[in-house]
């Protein structure tokens, strides 16, 4: 059954020069990146204070401290490279088919891979600015130091470009995400669980000819795809031809 599910995606590919990806927490799993959901992921460990908090502006803005510890300690992967599906996104990048990658990931591992067109809808842990004058910073300066990382230019705070929660996803790239999947032939829905909002609702601008859901557990498009194929989505894309 399931080789038959790889053989169907297989021909819808082959097929089609015009296909959009729309990833999550999945994709990045097999490269060391925990899943902040499953069950063995970030959100099931205990600390002085839940994940959801210290992620949020709210709690960045009183406890600056306690937030880049966390931060340093559970978000940045230093060491992470591209697995199978970073890799296949970027070769079918390469060969023209693939036209974006809408990612709700944070850790720059497409761009790694070579895709061109990454729209990263909750940023990325790779860009840090300073607040007051907008210096640019990268994930290995706030590395290197510890405690409340500072612009060696003016002194103030430097935050990563993320969307924490209670922080707005930037508009410009969502307008972008919506022109892709409105565009799109076919759609892959990949290592995500779709649970996320505003960016799981991307998905309703999709008017295209197929819908593909790649994920170890149910989804609410199951019942509106096309393919579904309940497994790993690195696992699933290995199988995949040239």
């Amino acid at each position: 059954m399931q080789k038959d599910k790889i053989q169907e995606l297989n021909h819808i590919i082959h097929d089609s020069q015009n296909l959009v990806f729309f990833g999550g927490a999945g994709v990045s799993t097999e490269s060391g990146i925990p899943d902040f959901r499953s069950v063995d992921g970030l959100y099931h460990q205990n600390y002085d204070y839940p994940p959801e908090a210290i992620l949020s502006h709210s709690f960045y803005r009183s406890h600056p401290a306690e937030f880049f510890r966390f931060y340093r300690e559970k978000m940045l992967y230093p060491d992470a490279k591209p697995g199978a599906a970073h890799k296949k996104l970027a070769q079918w990048d390469l060969a023209g088919k693939l036209k974006a990658v809408i990612t709700q990931n944070i850790d720059g591992l497409h761009q790694m891979a070579g895709s061109r067109k990454v729209l990263e809808l909750h940023g990325s842990v790779l860009r840090n600015y300073c607040e007051s004058c907008g210096a640019s910073y990268s994930a290995e300066y706030i590395l290197s130091i510890s405690g409340i990382p500072r612009c060696e230019k003016c002194g103030e705070t430097v935050k990563p470009d993320v969307v924490l929660y209670e922080e707005s996803l930037d508009q410009q790239i969502m307008k972008e995400a919506i022109y892709y999947i409105s565009k799109a032939k076919v759609l892959i829905i990949g290592g995500t669980s779709l649970a996320v909002y505003p960016a799981a609702g991307l998905i309703e601008y999709f008017q295209g000819d197929k819908l593909v859901v790649i994920n170890k557990s149910n989804t609410h498009q199951d019942s509106s795809a096309d393919l579904v194929i309940q497994d790993a989505i690195g696992k699933v894309m290995e199988q995949l031809g040239e």
